[in-house]
């Protein structure tokens, strides 16, 4: 099944035309003529970007999540290219509502009707591993029905194959492909995903999120209704909002944009440095804003079928990485690194620290529209590369969830000052963590299994002395009869020297 998977790929890629756009790069042109003469029957009237949207929904939910991810990289895609895959975020096409009808009945064992009092056979969005129908329940709450894709699991299993054996080539074919570990990002993109496709593992991330941010002035999150859920479908309230992408219409209905991007950047670290738990597939049509009553201006967060966690260590490692950075102190950054094991030990700190400030420094007390990333990125892989920086495979979420951040602060507001909004929290959080606050806390927190160990400690110390004289006991008994032994053969040999002694004398007389 592979083989022909690939072989998909391929006649897809051709018959839109994907090849005209690495072709047309070659300097000396022959092989996109030779492309063009051999290929002469394909229809290529349609713009480069549209055919590009095409066949990425022709080859399915992967390739559409990558062009969702890529859509939010307007600093490092051609204009026409980024508006046409921003349409991949919410007009994937639809599955029949035939199918969506047999998914419901198999998962509440009676006709829809039956369970619901009214329910929209058109959906509201379609997404490359689910769509979504409103509905009402029976108590006339309004809900939103998540439904599979049939099938779905075949073809991201076929997809994730060949993106596994992709990376092993790359590991093998190009020098930096080990240190970049492509086979481990591949597995753990394979995790999530499988995630995501089960749709009550989503409602506990959804439910969990909302406990996270529960009286938030900042973020709302549905709620989860677990009656009407199962690993097919999930039942969530209903929202009301405006895309946040429609930033117009946001401006017309009153909704203070700056201060929306700056609440943006507050919910994600929030989210990673108080949480240590937050929404990795933040695309513009994961995200809508409130524009009526007391909610008016808050954030909407949908779609939560990918999530990231992050250990403490890795919360207090990316926290001083961004602290340093935004002191400018670049000699912290690359201790962090080296600290932390992204870099080997015998790291020069001084070369290193000289190599991220001539990458860092021409970017702050600028805006955003003012900065390329893509050159930052491109100069960051340079460095990363000389120093043998090892990519964290636990991490390529947060990276992505960046990028994410990014986009949406494009879109928002590209006067925000990212550095100086970002500053004052991580200091809090830094302050919370290893001041008298985060002591009293965690004193808090270790409280009762103090209460529960303390009584007990005379009674583990007699174990543990007791336990210690048994192993000491041991390894004496153990010496001595290796002395015995040692002791037992050299007699066995002195005997049997004295034997062939005896034995000559015998034979001379």
């Amino acid at each position: 099944m592979r083989i022909f998977r690939l072989l998909k790929i391929i006649r897809v890629s051709l018959a839109f035309g994907l090849d005209q756009l690495i072709l047309e790069h070659e300097p000396s042109g022959r092989l996109l003529r030779l492309a063009r003469w051999l290929l002469f029957w394909r229809d290529l009237s349609a713009p480069r970007a549209v055919r590009l949207r095409q066949a990425l929904e022709a080859l399915g939910p992967i390739f559409v999540k990558f062009g969702q991810l890529l859509s939010t990289r307007r600093d490092l895609l051609p204009s026409d290219i980024a508006d046409e895959l921003a349409r991949l975020q919410d007009q994937v096409p639809a599955f029949p509502w035939e199918q969506a009808r047999a998914r419901l009945e198999a998962c509440y064992g009676k006709p829809v009707d039956q369970v619901f009092t009214r329910f929209e056979q058109v959906p509201v969005a379609s997404a490359s591993v689910a769509q979504v129908h409103f509905a009402e329940l029976p108590d006339g709450r309004e809900v939103a029905v998540k439904i599979l894709r049939p099938g779905i699991e075949r073809v991201i299993d076929h997809d994730l194959a060949l993106l596994d054996a992709g990376a092993l080539l790359l590991e093998r074919l190009w020098s930096d492909g080990k240190r970049l570990r492509p086979r481990e990002v591949v597995a753990e993109f394979d995790k999530y995903l499988h995630d995501e496709l089960d749709l009550m593992r989503e409602a506990a991330n959804c439910a969990q999120l909302r406990r996270n941010f529960a009286h938030s002035p900042l973020l709302l999150v549905p709620e989860v209704y677990w009656d009407w859920c199962d690993e097919s479908v999930m039942a969530m309230e209903r929202m009301q909002g405006v895309p946040i992408s429609q930033v117009e219409t946001l401006r017309a209905r009153g909704v203070d944009i700056p201060a929306l991007a700056r609440a943006g950047v507050e919910i994600f670290f929030t989210q990673v440095f108080r949480d240590g738990f937050f929404h990795a597939d933040m695309h513009p049509g994961n995200v809508f804003v409130a524009t009526e009553g007391v909610h008016k201006g808050k954030y909407i967060a949908l779609d939560f079928g990918i999530v990231g966690t992050l250990t403490a260590t890795d919360q207090h490692y990316l926290a001083q990485n961004f602290l340093a950075f935004f002191r400018r102190d670049y000699k912290r950054v690359a201790e962090v690194h080296v600290e932390s094991g992204w870099v080997p030990p015998d790291t020069r700190i001084d070369e290193f620290e000289a190599a991220i400030r001539a990458v860092c420094e021409p970017i702050f007390d600028r805006p955003l529209k003012d900065i390329s990333f893509g050159r930052v990125l491109l100069r960051l892989f340079q460095a990363s590369r000389r120093f043998n920086v090892v990519i964290q495979p636990q991490l390529v979420l947060l990276q992505k969830t960046l990028l994410n951040i990014e986009g949406l602060g494009r879109q928002l507001d590209p006067d925000l000052d990212l550095w100086q909004t970002a500053k004052p929290f991580l200091e809090r959080w830094m302050r919370e963590q290893v001041g008298w606050r985060g002591l009293v806390r965690n004193l808090k927190q270790e409280a009762p299994q103090w209460a529960s160990l303390l009584p007990a400690l005379p009674r583990l110390a007699h174990q543990a002395l007791a336990a210690a004289e048994r192993s000491r006991v041991s390894e004496e008994l153990a010496a001595l009869r290796a002395t015995q032994a040692r002791q037992g053969r050299w007699l066995a040999l002195t005997a049997i020297l004295l034997a062939l002694v005896l034995a000559l004398l015998l034979l001379r007389h």
